[in-house]
């Protein structure tokens, strides 16, 4: 469920514990990528990132803000995972270890977007 607070930030979709996997062609299970949680919001040519309890993280992460900002849709949220990336072995693959010792995140992982789909292009 979506809440929306007064500064333009939408509480990230979380995932619920559960004992056992569910079963069945309809569900979808996502990888944790050890990064950092995050909620992006385009308007226009401004982004803005938000921590998952709604703090405002965008001049953290000024790579990640460059890139979305270029995205063609006029206006979108993502919600998903900040990583830094492995640059020697397995190039793409979030580096956990990276992302605590070398700055900030330089990519994120969408998990859920909303907005024109039709017209995001490639990420």
């Amino acid at each position: 469920m979506l809440t929306r607070l007064s500064t333009g930030f939408v509480a990230p979709c979380l995932p619920t514990k559960a004992h056992t996997l569910p079963a069945g062609s309809l569900w979808l299970h996502e990888i944790k990528h050890d990064g950092f949680r995050v909620i992006a919001r385009k308007d226009g040519e401004r982004v803005r990132l938000y921590s998952r309890p709604g703090n405002d993280f965008t001049r953290r992460f000024p790579l990640i803000v460059e890139a979305l900002a270029r995205l063609r849709p006029r206006s979108c949220i993502i919600d998903g995972e900040a990583v830094t990336q492995q640059t020697q072995r397995g190039g793409g693959v979030a580096d956990g270890k990276a992302f605590r010792s070398r700055g900030p995140p330089r990519a994120i992982f969408p998990c859920d977007f909303f907005g024109d789909a039709e017209n995001v292009g490639p990420m």
